[in-house]
């Protein structure tokens, strides 16, 4: 008997069942459609997305797939609105141009980030997050998102650019706004990056005026030789690193802890073995990274992957997720494993555009997860299982809300019991 091939994956890409769900799609499309046609939902734009690990990477170290959409992509793609607004700093970003250009911008955004600094934002890091942890202890209960990730996401960096501490608020305001968790506010996306790159812009500003010992001032005064920056360029920088040090931390360190609370076995693990925090990340990143999919890229020329051929001026994304649990690079890969060896996972990208603050998102979530769990060895989810939503978000991974309590005791009544590992389970039972 010859099975037949189901007629498609068990959702639509980037519906609102596939954000609560993704794996199982992506796990389908791996198998029967790896470079796979659809339409993009924003614009109905015809559009390939890639899922298998090699032919990810693949597509991120190949330079005839451009960042550069709004120079390479077709008129379709164009005239649906899907690449950065014409007379904007993000236009010219370091996100969406390609090398020579680029490779100035990132070697000069690289140069900050020295070992000396590094160690600097540790120090940082680990007294904001023992901070905050104060601040959670005394409530009992509280939001993983708001109160402890998204805390810890924008005080840290906020230190580490040398931003006002009153300003704190604002920018967690202007991140949720450009990266709203009701796909409703999506209009308000624009709005909240005009606010982003305005704060960069007077940051930089400020800096310029005053210099310290930040890495606002380091990016002013490297970019201050032969080669010298300007302003917008400057700016550009500091917003990239305001969007890709911010939201994607938040949004990681949410996933991890949900991932762990669905796998007690490997919490028990990070709280007793201090040398699994880096090791632990790597794995975290893999299972459940905060990016879906890298940003657009766009062919230069028609190309031909994993047997599809790819018109020119293609749209292509290529899924991170997909790619991170892919059986072909991976064993048992929809298995949560801290003690996992030989990650190489895509969970920050690879190539060129490898995401730009993926050094302080392993930093924190070094620091800020074994801590977490540390503080509360009996932390708990506050709310039924299935009531933990996701954002309506095709790039960006990162849930809702996720409420906990420090102890069962102070967990709302009626909850189901915290879910148990089965004996002889060495993974745990949580949803794959």
């Amino acid at each position: 008997m010859t099975l037949s091939t189901p007629p498609g994956p068990p959702t639509d890409l980037f519906s609102p069942d596939y954000y609560q769900d993704p794996h199982t799609t992506l796990a389908w499309l791996r198998e029967h459609s790896p470079v796979h046609e659809f339409r993009f939902p924003a614009g109905d734009v015809r559009t390939w997305i890639v899922t298998r690990y090699d032919d990810v990477k693949a597509v991120l170290a190949d330079q005839r797939y451009s960042t550069e959409a709004a120079t390479w992509g077709n008129e379709e793609f164009r005239a649906a609105g899907l690449v950065a607004a014409e007379g904007t700093i993000l236009e010219r970003g370091i996100t969406v141009v390609d090398p020579p250009y680029h490779t100035r911008l990132r070697r000069r955004a690289m140069g900050a980030f020295t070992t000396r600094r590094v160690e600097q934002w540790r120090r940082t890091a680990q007294e904001h997050v023992g901070r905050i942890l104060d601040d959670c202890a005394r409530r009992e209960s509280f939001d993983v998102m708001d109160d402890f990730a998204g805390e810890v996401a924008a005080g840290v960096l906020g230190e580490i650019l040398g931003m006002r501490i009153e300003r704190h608020r604002e920018l967690v305001s202007a991140l949720n706004a450009a990266f709203p968790s009701d796909p409703a506010l999506m209009h308000k996306a624009p709005e909240g990056f005009g606010r982003i790159c305005k704060y960069a812009a007077e940051l930089v500003a400020e800096k310029r005026g005053r210099p310290a010992d930040d890495l606002t001032s380091a990016l002013i005064q490297d970019g201050d030789g032969g080669d010298r920056l300007t302003e917008d360029e400057l700016t550009g920088l500091v917003a990239a690193i305001i969007m890709g040090g911010s939201d994607t931390v938040r949004g990681f360190i949410g996933n991890a802890v949900l991932s762990l609370l669905d796998h007690p076995d490997q919490a028990e693990l990070l709280r007793a073995d201090p040398l699994l925090a880096e090791p632990a990340v790597e794995e975290l990143l893999r299972y459940d990274g905060a990016l879906s999919t890298a940003l657009f890229r766009v062919t230069t020329e028609e190309v031909e992957l994993a047997g599809t051929t790819l018109p020119a001026g293609a749209p292509v994304i290529v899924g991170l997720l997909a790619a991170n649990r892919d059986p072909r690079r991976f064993e048992r890969p929809e298995r949560l494993d801290l003690t996992r060896e030989g990650h190489r996972h895509v969970g920050f990208g690879h190539g060129l555009h490898n995401c730009l603050g993926a050094a302080l998102a392993r930093l924190e979530g070094a620091i800020a997860i074994p801590a977490l769990f540390k503080r509360f060895p009996e932390l708990t989810l506050n709310a039924p299982r299935d009531t933990v939503r996701y954002i309506d978000n095709w790039a960006i991974r990162r849930l809702v809300a996720l409420p906990v309590a420090t102890s069962a005791e102070a967990a709302a009544p009626g909850l189901p019991e915290p879910h148990t590992v089965a004996a002889g389970d060495a993974f745990g039972g949580g949803p794959a």
